[in-house]
């Protein structure tokens, strides 16, 4: 046997689907057998391993090992020459195994190998290479000087950013994305070191490779894409804990007692601030355009006063009271962001039609509850409409100027219908164009483009690849989705690096799959269209869905009196007003499935109600009851949950 693959899967079904689909093409000529270790994914990676991949040594682990250890369950049944650790979320060139298994054949020195690393938009990933993290490297990185000098040998030697990244190079680490290990040297030196649980135990493989004699390389002689990439969040919390505190398990086993010492201290000083860092950034991001909204209504509000009072209402002299500005000006400022807020307004990306209807729902609540109050707290009820007008455009204004300087965080889209093309072959191009369609509401534009040219684009095609970029520029793409049944990976990876000047996305459709999986990000989840997933997953809606539970427990609550006679279960009903308040669960859920039919949905509150209740109790095949949910799910709207609490009413107190 000349290679063993072994890939370490948790929770990521779609893209360790699309990994396995390219190593089967990538083991072409070679003697090999590919191992998955699930550490207890709950998304039903193991179903869909199992029935696609029969083919695969498939160790199901019954909780979660770790990265180390999941990794060494394989290794210890592998029989292969070399053993490759790869991470789920890559994608193989072809000839990629065949090249690197060459590479080491040809130098008997080397202990391990890496490879030239892409993220989904084609951008090189400077992880593929990088130095040891002594103490003097950690403390540039982790004080930012890296970052201020890529290039420089003193103050990047974490990246090696001095390297030519096209160029073969011994280095000292290996990337544990794809790390290309000899097994003798592996029998020689052990296998990876369990006391990393997360992060740090491809830092401490690459030393001991090197500590025995032998020599890491870097081989930029073939690409992989690596989703995740950078993508970990390098300013959460829980990255900064995980990473740096492998770097110091590292420090205590590889450095001399002092040096660990210092080493460790410099470590978590680095740790807390980072932290505090985080924390504070995170919080003023999430606060930033709040703030910056309520200054702005409150001091356009202010003007406007000051010329009402001027020139309509007070001409003789006088003022509106000290009330009205500190008090109720607030008050009504807050009913608008609040308003904003539920309406979608402040998700992202920005879209300004959300922000226009929150302002006029809570112009709305703010008229009807004026009308409520006493005589002496009627202000001005033009202030309110006007300062709503301000309101609306100084917040359009606002994000106007915010997506002019293309800050990444708030930029516009309105426009839902995105326009694709899709590179492949009739039959396979044609599929993937009817998933998209089931996974996007209404694209606007779904164009056809054919790997090899034709005489004529007939058949719907309006082109092939090598006019590829006349397309996106006439057509307005947004996106291109190459079908990996057709487009070989290599070609996948010139056109993406090619292409990097068009700003466009790029995704990819594994063969017989129901995914499209893209962006440089695992983590990016509004890059992940799957045909069964939709509607139910969005921000708004989820929002809205909460906000029914809690509003719609209120209203029992308060009724309760009456309702009490009117459900089958008035008990019952108060037991799960109380659960819902809670979030422990939801008016509104799933009918009974199976486990295998839950992992293929969302993940939502289990419910009282089901969709099944909207039929009275009337006889409904099983099949038709697993549609149900999909359908719910997949098109859900506020106005079904509605429906169907109507619909099971004397229902509501069920256990």
């Amino acid at each position: 046997m000349k290679l063993s693959i072994v890939i370490v899967n948790y929770n990521v079904k779609y893209f360790v689907e699309q990994c396995i689909h390219s190593i089967q093409k990538a083991v072409n000529g070679l003697e090999a057998e590919v191992f998955v270790v699930d550490n207890n994914s709950v998304d039903g990676s193991v179903r869909v391993i199992r029935e696609k991949f029969p083919e695969v040594h498939l160790i199901e682990n019954k909780d979660n090992k770790g990265f180390s250890k999941a990794n060494n369950q394989a290794i210890r049944k592998a029989k292969g020459e070399y053993i490759l650790i790869l991470n789920p979320d890559t994608i193989l060139e072809d000839d990629t195994l065949i090249k690197c298994v060459n590479f080491m054949d040809e130098h008997p020195d080397a202990g391990g190998l890496g490879v030239k690393m892409i993220d989904g938009k084609g951008k090189f990933l400077p992880e593929s290479k990088r130095g040891l993290p002594s103490p003097s490297v950690a403390f540039f990185k982790m004080f930012g000087f890296s970052s201020l000098f890529p290039k420089s040998k003193t103050f990047n030697k974490y990246h090696l950013g001095y390297l030519d990244k096209n160029k073969t190079h011994e280095v000292d680490v290996l990337a544990g994305a794809f790390m290309m290990v000899r097994k003798t040297v592996l029998d020689e030196i052990g296998l990876l070191d369990e006391e990393f649980f997360m992060y740090g135990e491809d830092i401490d493989l690459s030393y001991r490779i090197t500590q025995a004699g032998y020599k890491n390389y870097y081989f930029p002689g073939t690409r992989i894409i690596h989703y995740k990439g950078e993508s970990t969040k390098k300013s959460s919390v829980n990255y900064v804990f995980f990473f740096y505190n492998a770097m110091i398990v590292f420090a205590r086993k590889h450095f001399s007692r002092k040096n660990a010492r210092i080493y460790s201290t410099l470590i978590n000083f680095a740790i807390y601030l980072r932290a505090t860092i985080s924390i504070i950034t995170r919080f003023l991001i999430r606060i930033a355009l709040p703030f910056t909204d309520s200054v702005l209504i409150f001091g356009g509000i202010w003007f406007i006063k000051e010329y009402w009072e001027k020139h309509f209402i007070f001409q003789s002299g006088g003022h509106y009271p000290m009330l009205f500005t500190y008090v109720a000006v607030p008050v009504y400022i807050l009913i608008w962001l609040l308003s904003v807020y539920l309406s979608g307004g402040y998700d992202r990306p920005v879209r300004l039609r959300k922000v226009s209807q929150g302002m006029v729902v809570g112009t709305v609540i703010i008229l009807v509850l004026y009308s409520l109050l006493p005589e002496s707290y009627r202000f001005s009820r033009a202030l309110i409409i006007l300062g709503a007008i301000w309101g609306v455009i100084a917040m359009l204004a606002t994000r106007f100027l915010l997506h002019i300087l293309n800050l990444k965080e708030f930029q516009i889209n309105e426009d839902n219908n995105k326009r694709f093309v899709i590179i492949g072959e009739k039959d396979e191009a044609e599929r993937v164009s009817e998933l998209l369609q089931k996974t996007i509401i209404n694209p606007g534009f779904i164009g056809l483009v054919s790997y090899q040219p034709h005489r004529n684009n007939t058949n719907g095609f309006i082109g092939h690849l090598g006019q590829i970029r006349e397309i996106i520029w006439i057509h307005n793409i947004d996106e291109v989705i190459f079908c990996a049944k057709d487009v070989p990976s290599q070609v996948i990876m010139d056109q993406m690096s090619e292409l990097k000047d068009q700003q466009v996305d790029y995704k990819i459709a594994p063969p017989e799959s129901l995914s499209i999986i893209g962006s440089n990000s695992i983590n990016t989840s509004g890059d992940l269209y799957v045909i069964d997933i939709n509607s139910i997953t969005k921000m708004d809606n989820r929002r809205n869905k909460r906000l029914l539970d809690v509003l719609t427990s209120f209203f029992l609550l308060v009724l309760y009196p009456l309702v009490f006679f009117m459900v089958r279960n008035p008990i019952g009903l108060l037991r799960n007003i109380f659960l819902v308040l809670l979030n422990l669960r939801s008016w509104v859920g799933y009918s009974e499935m199976s486990e295998s039919e839950a992992h293929r949905l969302p993940e939502i509150k289990k419910g009282i109600l089901n969709p099944f209740d909207a039929f009275h109790n009337k006889p409904v095949p099983g099949e038709a009851i697993s549609r149900l949910n999909l359908v719910y799910a997949r098109d859900y709207k506020i106005t079904n949950d509605i429906n169907i609490m109507l619909k099971g009413f004397r229902d509501l107190g069920r256990r």
